[in-house]
């Protein structure tokens, strides 16, 4: 539900606001100009008409309070007979009967509880863990299922296909001290979130970002291949007070994130046991393009950075430093330093080849009555955050499990 409104890009009465950051931050135009000074293109609304450029950054917030999964599905649902929630429960495995799923098992206090299904299972449990569960169940790559000792029902390539967005940022010092340093004074801090959970108002409402861009690398290409966030504060803060605890030292960032990395990682179990976490094997930078074209993301964020706009704001650059300044020197920083974005997807892909997991409708190859739901059937990363991406696939997996038809096509193919 866009705080603007419907138009032919955006949705007027869904369940999940959205909403532009309310940052009052003179920083963030100096931004907005020093994008322009760098040549790059600016846009009114990232979500909109025009996707690339830089932008006022857009959150998941209505009425000062954060619109997530469960605020804006679970809430309302909450008293409807059919469902019951387990917390503090632990899923274990999928119930199978020869290839047919018929239930869950999971383990509630030290107790072992099984859950026949009438109709069908549905594993939500992400690109990190539905794996897993479908492995210790197993479905998943039998030679590798045999390693730890569990006898495959089907031979399927669960765990491959691991994406992310992949990020470093690039840090400096602030001249000027922002209105967030003096918000995180300890009685200043405490009062603000008062006003935030009893009204949705004030500081402690506010993201200290209030900026995105997707951007082009190279003028050739046909979408953005990076995004930058803006950081208003260091990560480093911390509450203080005159006499007991010195403020921190103010900061702010610009990190560039690879939107599209071709290498590929994989989740793998440890062994037979479902306590057991699972192996994450990302293997970042595995293909030879990836570097450099994460290294151009990290140059062109200095030329927006170092434009005359900035200069009132501009303290050191305290990472990755002005002295790191070759390609061989950017390279060695990024492979240090490189985080990832939190967007894990692809690990049970979904669609009709042999490197698929699950088919269009959903539904696990060769297996009865089990779906994925999750980020996990994402066959590639998108070009955005995966948040609205994730609940439109439960939204559509709701209406496939309804034998709803499908929406007509508002756009042309």
């Amino acid at each position: 539900r866009w705080e603007g409104g419907e138009n032919r890009w955006r949705g007027g009465a869904g369940p999940v606001g959205t909403e532009f950051a309310r940052t009052a931050d003179p920083l963030y135009d100096a931004w907005m100009q020093a994008a322009l000074a760098a040549g790059f293109p600016v846009t009114d609304d990232y979500n909109g008409k025009q996707q690339e450029g830089f932008g006022r950054g857009q959150y998941t917030i209505r009425d000062g309070y954060r619109s997530s999964a469960a605020s804006a599905y679970l809430k309302p649902a909450r008293k409807r007979p059919n469902l019951e929630v387990a917390t503090r429960a632990h899923a274990r495995r999928v119930l199978m009967q020869g290839t047919r799923a018929r239930g869950v098992e999971y383990r509630k206090g030290g107790r072992l509880v099984r859950v026949e299904a009438e109709r069908e299972v549905i594993l939500s449990a992400g690109a990190f863990n539905t794996p897993p569960l479908l492995m210790l169940s197993g479905i998943g790559p039998a030679a590798h299922l045999r390693e730890v000792g569990i006898e495959p029902v089907i031979d399927l390539p669960v765990g491959k296909n691991l994406q992310d967005h992949l990020a470093v940022i690039i840090f400096f010092r602030r001249l000027n001290e922002s209105t967030f340093v003096k918000q995180m004074r300890f009685d200043r801090m405490a009062l603000s979130m008062v006003r935030a959970y009893l009204f949705g108002t004030g500081p402690g409402t506010v993201v200290p970002g209030g900026l995105h861009a997707f951007v082009k690398t190279r003028p050739e290409l046909a979408v953005p291949d990076i995004e930058f966030m803006f950081r208003g504060a260091p990560a480093a803060t911390h509450l203080w007070f005159p006499l007991i605890r010195a403020a921190y030292i103010d900061g702010y960032g610009i990190r560039p994130t690879l939107l599209h990395p071709d290498s590929r990682g994989e989740i793998l179990l440890r062994s037979s046991d479902p306590r057991e976490p699972p192996r994450i094997v990302y293997k970042f930078f595995s293909s030879p393009d990836d570097l450099p074209r994460l290294r151009q993301g990290v140059k062109r964020a200095r030329d927006v950075a170092y434009q005359k706009p900035m200069a009132p704001y501009r303290g050191a650059e305290t990472a990755p430093g002005d002295k790191v300044k070759s390609d061989a020197e950017i390279d060695a920083w990024i492979r240090n330093t490189a985080i990832t974005a939190h967007h894990p997807c692809g690990t049970c892909a979904m669609g009709i080849g042999p490197d698929t997991v699950t088919d269009p409708q959903l539904r696990v190859h060769g297996i009865e009555h089990l779906r994925v739901v999750d980020a996990s059937v994402m066959p590639d990363l998108i070009s955005a955050h995966i948040n609205a991406c994730v609940l439109m696939i439960a939204e559509k997996a709701a209406d496939l499990i309804r034998n709803k038809p499908p929406l007509p096509a508002d756009y042309d193919a």
